[in-house]
């Protein structure tokens, strides 16, 4: 189990599973899901269609209370929540499951992924499904993945062309092991630090740059601070949607089923908000004054193909990307 350590989230929380409780009369489920993004962003979007599909399809007999823009605290105190039982259902990055499910590391290979169509076959296939039960050993169970585009680098004070530019430079990392792989061996200085914390870590200095998808650039007016987006798009990441173990088996059968009903609407849904959500961000930042660089990808592919060399000797990984290598 994660270490706690955030008890204000956790006792926030302990607080509100007294009031509500599991279930709010006899004929009715509340699920409560906590996620730390803004409710303007199309994960947040999806996740109302969410709740409206599930009181739909089990006719008011299971119902979803969101806690949207970290209210219960950021996503590894979400996390915490959903092992010990006190939260139902959470948003994290797949990079935050790969510090204890090494399979998720398999998402941070740079240009792994050939297209858009090619990632959401692998998300899709059994190799997806797979993937999603790998932490019910640790009390978290898949539900689903969420497209969360390509990650692309944004800097307050130059562009980056190529990875010459990083060097030396200062960029926010996510607080996992391959996306600090990755910008080391790109020349710049990994400096992993929380989402909420990132905003004013920009504006003070604390790091040059950050990587990101559009969406996320632009819900989180981190454009306000960083002028300069170059769409490198070197990983796609996905958002996972994940349900505790303990909450899942207090469910029966039916009210499972109920749950993947509408799980599934809601990622197709998902999807199409956030190829609107891209569009519009990108000419949200350009806006408001942000230069929009398209760089050649070729050297920063080149430059981060030694990451594999991480799994030569881990033969379950590399039967994993060779699969998702030739997944149509």
């Amino acid at each position: 189990m994660i270490k706690m350590n955030s008890f204000f989230a956790i006792f926030f929380m302990a607080t509100l599973f007294f009031l509500s409780g599991c279930k709010s009369d006899k004929t009715t489920k509340i699920l409560r899901l906590g996620h730390s993004l803004d409710t303007k962003h199309p994960v947040h979007e999806a996740m109302v269609i969410l709740g409206e599909k599930l009181s739909e399809v089990s006719k008011g007999k299971l119902k979803l209370n969101i806690y949207p823009s970290s209210q219960l605290g950021g996503e590894r105190e979400c996390l915490e929540l959903l092992q010990i039982g006190s939260l139902d259902i959470t948003k994290v990055s797949a990079a935050v499951l790969e510090n204890f499910i090494p399979e998720y590391k398999v998402f941070s290979i740079p240009y792994l992924f050939r297209d858009k169509a090619h990632t959401f076959s692998v998300f899709d296939s059994e190799i997806g499904k797979s993937l999603l039960l790998k932490g019910e050993q640790f009390r978290l169970r898949g539900l689903t993945f969420y497209d969360a585009g390509s990650r692309s680098f944004y800097m307050k004070e130059s562009p980056i062309n190529s990875p010459a530019d990083l060097v030396g430079k200062k960029i926010r990392v996510q607080k996992s092991n391959m996306a600090v792989a990755m910008v080391n061996d790109l020349g710049g200085s990994p400096t992993p630090i929380s989402w909420g914390e990132l905003y004013t870590a920009l504006q003070q200095g604390v790091v040059d740059g950050a990587e990101n998808n559009p969406p996320s650039f632009y819900t989180s007016k981190h454009y306000e601070v960083c002028k300069f987006y170059s769409l490198d798009e070197h990983t796609a990441v996905p958002d996972v949607l994940l349900i505790g173990t303990d909450t899942w088996n207090r469910l029966n059968e039916q009210e499972k089923k109920w749950l993947k009903q509408a799980v599934k609407v809601s990622t197709v849904a998902q999807r199409k908000l956030w190829g609107a959500s891209e569009i519009e961000s990108l000419e949200a930042v350009k806006k408001a004054g942000v230069q929009i660089i398209y760089p050649d990808k070729t050297p920063f592919e080149e430059q981060t193909k030694g990451i594999l060399e991480m799994f030569k000797e881990d033969a379950e990984m590399k039967t994993l990307i060779q699969s998702i290598k030739n997944k149509q």
